[in-house]
């Protein structure tokens, strides 16, 4: 083995050995090698030898720290069946310790599974876009609901076409200006800091709530827990029994909750419509400091 010692080596000598006062006369005319390079070499040449940390700038440090969360993400994603594909970095650090429980592993196993079966919407680089949208401390409206669309091209709509439809139409009194677009994407409120969070984010084609007590619902309430605890100033919107008991656990002193009725055809008329969370969520931004939405942006 290199730089191990052989076993003679921890023997001296048989050489006649000198008198005491013969060695003490030669350390005297001869100074030791290792002190005579000391007295040689100067202060400059013994700094230059050491290892200087790099600094580096803080955009260089955030982008380093990307691209290892980008890195373990991806780990991730091939360890839990390809679950993970395209999580944001940012979300990926708050909500890493979730990946490695045995709920989310058994998760992961069950979408696989129900993937090769059949189909799932959305596909698999459309689960997580809302941790693609935005950094997730950026994040200042969170919109709760229970179960994405089980239909095809519907991947970022949220909740059912009907209950989309209401909500254009109470924004459409609630918000001076809107005009209701031909599409249900919004994409543009969540780059603005709008979560639109359901309970399930994932379903099996035309089986509204086939995913449920799958494993889901744990993580999204983590998510809500997160931001519960690291944040202030969040504006909950909670519409319905079913996101009203899932948010019943957030802190009202540290932040602001709008309750009101779903906005499902059975009950927008008994309440959703005329409600004005669009405007009062605004209201609540504004008076803590913040950027207000803009409920038009709906490129």
């Amino acid at each position: 083995m290199n730089g191990q010692l052989k076993i003679l080596s921890f023997f001296t000598s048989a050489a006649t050995k000198r008198p005491a006062s013969s060695d003490a006369s030669e350390n005297q005319k001869t100074p030791p090698k290792r002190q005579r390079n000391d007295e040689n070499q100067s202060p400059s040449k013994t700094a230059s030898t050491e290892d200087s940390p790099v600094s580096l700038s803080p955009e260089q440090q955030k982008r380093m720290e990307k691209n290892k969360l980008q890195a373990l993400a991806k780990l991730h994603e091939k360890k839990l069946n390809g679950l993970l594909v395209g999580f944001g970095p940012s979300w990926f650090k708050a909500l890493e310790p979730e990946f490695s429980k045995p709920y989310f592993i058994e998760l992961s196993k069950f979408v696989e599974s129900e993937r090769r079966k059949g189909t799932v919407y959305p596909p698999p680089e459309d689960v997580f876009t809302f941790t693609r949208a935005c950094d997730i401390k950026d994040v200042e409206v969170i919109i709760l609901g229970q179960d994405p669309y089980h239909g095809p091209n519907q991947a970022h709509e949220f909740s059912v076409k009907t209950h989309l439809k209401n909500m254009y139409q109470e924004l459409s009194r609630d918000i001076d200006g809107f005009q209701i677009p031909g599409h249900g994407y919004l994409l543009g409120w969540a780059e603005q800091g709008v979560l639109l969070l359901n309970a399930c984010l994932t379903v099996r084609a035309h089986e509204a709530n086939s995913h449920k007590d799958k494993g889901w619902e744990k993580f999204t309430d983590a998510i809500i827990s997160w931001f519960n605890k690291n944040c202030s100033g969040i504006v909950f919107i909670l519409w319905g029994s079913y996101a009203q008991k899932k948010g019943a656990f957030i802190d009202k002193k540290r932040h602001h909750i709008l309750k009101g009725v779903h906005p499902s055809p059975l009950s927008a008329l008994r309440g959703f419509f005329g409600c004005g969370h669009f405007s009062k969520c605004n209201e609540l931004l504004k008076a803590d400091g913040k950027k207000t939405i803009d409920w038009s942006h709906l490129p």
